[in-house]
């Protein structure tokens, strides 16, 4: 099915994306749609690291604070302006496998700024679990955050999305996408958010690297005959 986001001006979206860029990866053309649209666009980043320095494609030093740089500078080229890196503690980013459930799921519930209680969302949108352990904490979390439950008790989501990332194909279970999104008229908007992520994209054939993406997209568009789509997998929707 494809998503006719002209009709989604009142909604409002909350994406919970494990790292900053795993949001543009697999979301960054269903929010630039939505903002277009008119929707209101949040995105909860759960942890990017503060001191902790890893090597880039060429081979510079990469700390806390250029990931947190970079995730503002891909937010404002997507317009969205709701957005929070809730951790930049070196002992919690990669270790979110590590954090107490509880208090995970609590994060995603209620206690962030960006939280499912604070935003209220229509549709919620999560990773896929993958190899990666921190996105399949944030996966179970997100899922159990979002459980249902009575609506007058608190936030009910009725959509909940689960988005695609570039390494999902490898080493994990099989992507079994249900819902498309046409992002034919914003996949240079996608590609230039991503972009704003210097130090973490890689060169072609790279899983990462933004031909690839191009590539993804097109290949998803081909499968809903449009030129360019994002995939997800939909965990509920309630008409």
């Amino acid at each position: 099915m494809t998503t006719e986001l002209d009709t989604l001006g009142g909604k409002t979206i909350l994406v919970v994306s494990p790292h900053p860029d795993d949001e543009t990866y697999g979301c960054g053309g269903l929010m630039a749609r939505a903002v277009k649209a008119g929707a209101r666009v949040c995105v909860l980043v759960i942890s990017a690291p503060e001191s902790l320095v890893q090597v880039s494609e060429t081979n510079a030093a990469v700390g806390g604070d250029i990931r947190t740089a970079e995730f503002e500078h891909a937010m404002d080229r997507l317009d969205v302006t709701e957005r929070c890196i809730l951790h930049t503690s070196d002992a919690v980013h990669m270790r979110l496998d590590q954090t107490p459930q509880l208090e995970l799921v609590g994060w995603i519930e209620h206690s962030a700024p960006l939280s499912i209680e604070q935003v209220r969302p229509d549709i919620l949108c999560l990773p896929a679990a993958s190899y990666n352990q921190d996105h399949a904490a944030v996966f179970k979390a997100g899922v159990a955050a979002c459980r249902p439950h009575l609506r007058e008790h608190k936030a009910f989501c009725p959509t909940v999305l689960i988005y695609e990332q570039p390494q999902l194909h490898w080493g994990s279970t099989a992507f079994r996408p249900s819902v498309y999104v046409d992002i034919s008229g914003v996949l240079s908007d996608k590609i230039e958010a991503l972009a704003a992520y210097a130090s973490q994209i890689r060169h072609d054939p790279h899983h990462g690297s933004l031909d690839n993406v191009e590539r993804l997209a097109r290949f998803r568009g081909s499968e809903i005959s449009v030129s360019a789509a994002e995939a997800f997998e939909c965990l509920r929707m309630v008409i």
